[in-house]
């Protein structure tokens, strides 16, 4: 009877410390700037780079700031546009949202000019990032940085929760690869930093010129710490862009994303983007099978057939496209201990062992290595290394990093008391 009673008051403990959690949602910068009024932005003439993933409490931040007769002078937008609804790599133009000039940093040109600077007091950005390398929203955060540093005006970064959480950092950190804009910084593939963490790394190693008198200001979250990953949060997702719909996909994301540098399609074209991984002609059931075997923590495969179609606005010609791909279907048993990279990587391994040996050939494409940050995951998968094994080739590269991000960290795992904003000299 008494252990009876204990267990019933431990499940009321636990009951409760789970309401009281989802009670007490994440507060992003945004939010913190929105419940101050926007003290920070009167009287000022700023520039926004934002999109649709700029949301407070359901409302866009561009209709909190009207509301409050604060809004930007000029508002810049990276890929996939203002609206995060436009395929990816496809160049945008221009355009105008309520009066107010939207200019793209995804077309003929990828950084805000002088001239569209000029006269502005301050450049704000507030874009949801899913905290991965190749992602190219901290490119355009980067180079915005720059623009503002050029301009002589300060920056400011609306933080937002790392949906991977703080404490995952993961894959090769970019070194032997030369920078592109899908690789513009070297991280690793998962770098466990918030946007405002990467805005004060970015400047203050230098890793790209002219910010060492930039003013940087990060106005940082209330309640977020590192252990969380996005549903410990309490706050909705919104589609970052067309193919990561939802949290399922930019957890799988930063590992099932490197097939896109290869010859077998990675979901795109399915309503499963990241989630579904195959290759025409391959045996599915032994794929699965053997993945499986490798238990994974915090996942399962399944065999699965499925034919990849144009889908215009999401995927206008995925790979494979109209033909029966034969894979796996990732399926996420534990948000808390999956590990994304490892997981691609496992999967990326697998669809390349199954298939003959003339395919293999054309198995890996240009771009592949620009992704994994390094050629030796490429040469590690044509060897057959096994994951724990490729892991061990970044191990030393990755401590290093994990020592150098240390002191831009702006969140421990402990609560935080959290003041309005950050600044970086």
């Amino acid at each position: 009877m008494y252990r009876r009673i204990v267990i019933f008051i431990l499940a009321i403990i636990l009951c409760n410390a789970a309401l009281s959690s989802a009670a007490t949602p994440v507060k992003t910068g945004a939010e913190v700037l929105v419940d101050d009024d926007f003290s920070l932005l009167k009287e000022l003439k700023f520039g926004l780079v934002t999109n649709s993933t700029a949301v407070v409490a359901g409302d866009h931040i561009l209709g909190l700031m009207a509301a409050a007769g604060t809004s930007p002078a000029v508002i810049f937008t990276p890929e996939h546009g203002l609206n995060a609804t436009s395929e990816d790599g496809i160049h945008l133009a221009d355009s105008s949202d309520k009066g107010i000039p939207v200019i793209s940093l995804y077309g003929k040109k990828k950084q805000p000019q002088a001239e569209e600077l000029k006269g502005l007091d301050l450049l704000v950005f507030d874009i949801q990032d899913v905290g991965v390398r190749f992602y190219t929203y901290i490119s355009t955060m980067g180079l915005a940085m720059q623009a503002a540093a050029n301009a002589g005006i300060p920056f400011m970064v609306l933080d937002r929760p790392n949906p991977l959480g703080g404490e995952y950092a993961s894959g090769f950190v970019r070194m032997d690869q030369p920078d592109s804009f899908t690789s513009l910084y070297p991280l690793p593939t998962a770098h466990g930093l918030t946007v405002g963490e990467l805005a004060g790394m970015i400047k203050g190693e230098s890793w790209l010129p002219g910010l060492s008198n930039l003013d940087l200001k990060v106005v940082t979250m209330q309640g977020w710490h590192r252990w969380m990953r996005w549903p410990d949060t309490g706050l909705a997702w919104l589609a970052t862009s067309p193919n990561i719909p939802d949290f399922d996909a930019a957890l799988l994301y930063p590992g099932i994303g490197l097939l896109e540098g290869t010859g077998a399609n990675e979901g795109r074209g399915t309503q499963a983007p990241f989630r579904l991984a195959g290759c025409p002609d391959i045996d599915a059931e032994r794929v699965a099978a053997r993945l499986n075997h490798l238990n994974l923590p915090g996942v399962k495969f399944e065999a699965a057939r499925y034919t990849p179609v144009s889908l215009p606005g999401r995927s206008s010609a995925p790979k494979c496209q109209n033909k029966e791909v034969h894979g796996v279907r990732v399926v996420i048993t534990d948000y808390r201990s999956i590990q994304p990279v490892e997981t691609g990587i496992a999967v990326t391994t697998g669809l390349y062992e199954a298939l003959p040996r003339p395919a293999k050939k054309s198995f890996f494409r240009i771009g592949f290595d620009d992704m994994a940050g390094s050629s030796l995951l490429r040469h590690a998968i044509e060897t057959q290394a096994s994951v724990d094994e490729i892991s061990h080739l970044w191990s030393r590269d990755l401590k290093r990093f994990m020592l150098q991000r240390e002191k831009y960290l702006l969140y421990r795992s402990e609560p935080e008391s959290g003041t309005p904003t950050n600044d970086h000299e």
